[in-house]
């Protein structure tokens, strides 16, 4: 009985594609300074979310303040002696520490609100003007030029000015200055993946639109647009605290860090630093750890731009 011939071949290994969240989250772990600053934010994010569970009180409930701890310095303990004032007092008897945490839910809360509001529009704008080209196209784009063409400050002071203060108009206010940058980078990412032939195979195939944009379009988008919402979540944020600390932002009645630094500004050169400073050292250190965050994923979605 003749033998039967195998052939002399290795075996085909086959290899795992690793997904991408998994090489996201590797790339981003290799950086120290980025873990670090995610781990700050996260802490901040979770006080400020707990703050009523974790502060002794809450600074704008007017039954639970007492004129008398007015202006306390740090470690001092309160007047009924239930609890010590950490990060000291303000003039009308708030506990810092709990106002900052409380500012801070309104500073995060229209930070990511604005943020994701304006990327939603901006970047249906974008894709639709890339996609469809022609005079839509012109028309969307010459708005974003005139929104661009004007300091985001001052169509923020206009827009507020005539709303008046509060918080939903403050995030309108921030919307409508944020979009046009998510529309202008949403256009130039889709004209580039328009040009693939996976998307003229799809086009000749009949698909239909919406799903070309929606399945295929705006994934490849969503890198530099997630990129983009972190640096404007902490734009938003620190436009926020100018806009209150002007007077137009949100009211007395509602906490604010930007609030918090003009109420306690004018103590500064009388000695009570710390009801100004402790609001403007956590506004700093918000705004330093989300654009950490951001910076590195840049680098890691466009690591030929980096250095």
């Amino acid at each position: 009985m003749t033998d039967l011939y195998e052939p002399d071949i290795e075996p085909v290994q086959l290899v795992a594609t690793e997904r991408p969240g998994k090489r996201l989250l590797r790339d981003f772990l290799k950086s120290k300074i980025a873990v670090g600053a995610l781990a700050v934010l996260v802490l901040i994010i979770l006080a400020a979310i707990f703050a009523p569970l974790i502060v002794p009180q809450n600074p704008y409930d007017l039954l639970q303040l007492n004129i008398m701890d007015g202006l306390m310095p740090p470690g001092t303990t309160a007047a009924n002696g239930e609890y010590a004032y950490l990060l000291g007092s303000d003039d009308q008897g708030r506990d810092m520490l709990s106002a900052i945490l409380y500012g801070l839910r309104i500073s995060l809360t229209v930070g990511v609100a604005s943020a994701f509001v304006a990327a939603m529009i901006g970047a249906s704008l974008g894709l639709l003007a890339a996609y469809v080209g022609g005079r839509t196209e012109n028309i969307i784009m010459r708005l974003v030029d005139l929104q661009l063409s004007f300091p985001s400050m001052l169509v923020a002071l206009m827009i507020l000015a005539f709303l008046g203060k509060g918080v939903g108009n403050v995030v309108l206010a921030l919307i409508i200055v944020e979009w046009a940058t998510y529309a202008r980078t949403a256009r130039g990412t889709a004209l580039v993946e328009s040009r693939r032939e996976y998307i003229e195979a799809a086009s000749c195939l009949g698909v239909p639109s919406y799903r070309i944009v929606f399945r295929h379009l705006l994934p490849n988008c969503l890198p530099p647009l997630v990129v983009i919402a972190t640096v404007q979540i902490a734009r938003a944020i620190a436009l926020e605290a100018t806009l209150s600390f002007l007077g137009l932002g949100v009211p007395v009645t509602e906490p604010s860090l930007g609030l918090l630094i003009a109420n306690g500004y004018k103590y500064i050169l009388s000695g009570q630093y710390w009801v100004s400073i402790y609001p403007g050292v956590a506004l700093l250190v918000t705004i330093v750890a989300i654009n950490l965050v951001g910076d590195h994923l840049r680098d890691i979605f466009n690591p030929k731009g980096h250095g």
